[in-house]
């Protein structure tokens, strides 16, 4: 049986795929909320256009290159926090980023939280797209680093149960009714639906959030601008 510390030691879409169905709580003054998380996309560093490691090391990706199950928070264009968790050995820098998810404790802390920052008009939409989920959570720039596998820390992640079952593997087969896709807002060829089908999510899932193109780029010239930034990891 795979630990829970090296369910992170391993390819980021094995990761991806797996987290789908586990459980994230993350613990604060006001209480604990627990989300089931139901839509992720993968990041794969240097190989990757869409990664915010794809040009190397810096001040804000400095977690990814760390080790594994560790929390790597970064804010939006300086609007909204998203939340992705590093995974593979330590120097190689990928990561999950948590898209959506169902929130399944402290329902009535999440739902104080996001009418705070925004209408809600569902609980399904308490935790849907990545900016909703780490506003449920509680989670902004002060954790990133985080650590969730301490079983009494701030944040504890939980395989989903019966993880692996006989039927999986360490190569990521993930539970029953997975699609995937090309993820959201990611612009230029990181976005390339057959090159980087690297979003997750669990069919029929309600909570999972809608699919958004990249918006076109403007340009002065006529030339093909060089592949984009993105808007995750």
């Amino acid at each position: 049986m795979t630990s829970v510390r090296e369910f992170f030691d391993r390819s980021v879409l094995a990761v991806a795929r797996d987290l789908l169905g586990a459980q994230l709580t993350v613990r604060g003054p006001g209480g604990a909320v627990t989300v089931r998380l139901t839509e992720v996309e993968a990041y794969d560093g240097e190989f990757d256009p869409g990664s915010h490691a794809y040009r190397g090391r810096t001040a804000r990706n400095a977690t990814m290159f760390g080790p594994g199950g560790h929390l790597y928070v970064y804010r939006h264009l300086g609007l909204h926090h998203c939340a992705n968790i590093v995974c593979g050995p330590e120097g190689r820098p990928s990561g999950v980023l948590l898209r959506a998810a169902e929130v399944t404790g402290g329902v009535e802390l999440a739902r104080e939280r996001r009418a705070a920052s925004g209408v809600v008009r569902t609980d399904r939409d308490l935790a849907r797209g990545p900016a909703r989920l780490t506003v449920a959570l509680g989670i902004d720039r002060s954790d990133d680093g985080a650590d969730v596998m301490e079983p009494e820390g701030r944040m504890t992640l939980e395989p989903r149960p019966g993880w692996p079952s006989p039927e999986e593997t360490t190569q990521g087969h993930g539970p029953v009714g997975v699609r995937t896709g090309p993820r959201v807002g990611v612009s230029g060829e990181g976005g390339r639906a057959d090159l980087f089908p690297w979003r997750f999510w669990l069919a029929g899932e309600p909570t999972v959030s809608d699919y958004r193109p990249a918006a076109p780029r403007r340009s002065r010239t006529a030339a093909t601008p060089a592949p984009g930034r993105k808007r995750t990891t």
